[in-house]
């Protein structure tokens, strides 16, 4: 389970990514998209709580 967190804190710009992993194109595409999607629930859910508070 605390890997997931280390990944969202990652993702977030939270954490330093660890130099030690091992690169590759197809995952640093998939990081970005994870990061994308993140983001975007994100700003969902603060737009959801907006509606839900007036």
């Amino acid at each position: 389970m605390m890997g997931v967190w280390k990944q969202i804190a990652e993702y977030l710009y939270i954490k330093k990514v660890d130099p030690n992993r091992p690169k590759s194109l197809f995952t640093k595409y998939m990081h970005g998209i994870n990061r994308i999607s993140l983001l975007l629930f994100i700003l969902c859910l603060i737009i959801l709580a907006i509606k839900l508070l007036k």
